[in-house]
């Protein structure tokens, strides 16, 4: 049975949105949006998602949620890293940018849990003062993290996992495996952060933030491939966040 049938409480999870132009019944449009699969997956998972549209205060939010999920998206602005743009930096959206490491710190400030993914890990890192390699090619020697083919392709790589981590934890022991797109990637991690995965070219492939309950960033593409186990973590983190907040009556029972 799900929480909604037995009326138990489900956790809410906020998704912060993306913007994007859109054509809707011949007019142009600029709409907050969130991948399905992001918000289909943490569903799924039990939770209850919200779709953030960043700025108007979206950090105040933080107190009230239960999880947080922060996706991929366009470069951050190097300006916030103490960087000039490489030609290769494009589309920042420095308001956008500075919206998002608001909501992120209001969430480390409030120990919600938080899984943070490509762009996401990437903010994570310049919130806690870290920061990017802007053209990751210049660093690696090829383009394997973002093949330049004509359509949308991955980079696939074998992952190394710091034995113990919760990223070790939640992928197992069988052979994990990254399916990326991005040109950018972590350079000096941030304060309070600890880099848990790497691809074979030393790319940092995710970070998890030092003595919170679950504080997650995976540089790879989560939610845009059928593995949910990541959302299933946040759901469950969210959960048990949620079970502290919101106890249940005495004789109640949970399904």
């Amino acid at each position: 049975m799900t929480a909604a049938a037995t009326g138990e409480r489900r956790p809410v999870v906020g998704i912060a949105a993306r913007t994007a132009p859109v054509t809707l019944q011949g007019s142009a449009l600029t709409v907050s949006l969130a991948l399905q699969s992001h918000v289909d997956f943490l569903a799924a998972a039990g939770c209850l998602p919200v779709v953030l549209p960043l700025g108007h205060g979206a950090q105040e939010l933080a107190g009230t949620l239960d999880g947080l999920l922060v996706p991929g998206g366009p470069d951050v602005d190097p300006a916030l890293y103490g960087q000039p743009p490489h030609p290769s930096t494009r589309a920042v959206r420095p308001d956008l940018d500075r919206a998002e490491l608001a909501l992120i710190g209001a969430a480390l400030a409030a120990d919600l849990p938080l899984l943070a993914v490509c762009r996401g890990m990437q903010l994570l890192n310049v919130q806690r003062g870290g920061t990017l390699h802007q053209h990751l090619p210049e660093t690696t020697g090829d383009d394997s993290h973002r093949p330049a083919t004509a359509g949308f392709t991955f980079g696939r790589h074998a992952l190394e996992l710091r034995p113990g981590s919760r990223v070790a934890g939640i992928l197992g022991d069988g052979g994990a495996e990254s399916f990326c797109h991005h040109h950018q990637a972590v350079d000096t991690v941030g304060t309070g952060l600890t880099a848990t995965a790497w691809a074979p070219d030393g790319t940092v492939e995710a970070v998890e933030a030092d003595g919170r309950p679950f504080a997650v960033g995976v540089q790879w593409e989560a939610g845009q491939t059928a593995d949910d186990r990541f959302h299933r973590a946040l759901a469950g983190a969210a959960a048990a966040r949620a079970g502290r907040r919101h106890p249940q009556p005495a004789g109640s029972t949970r399904p």
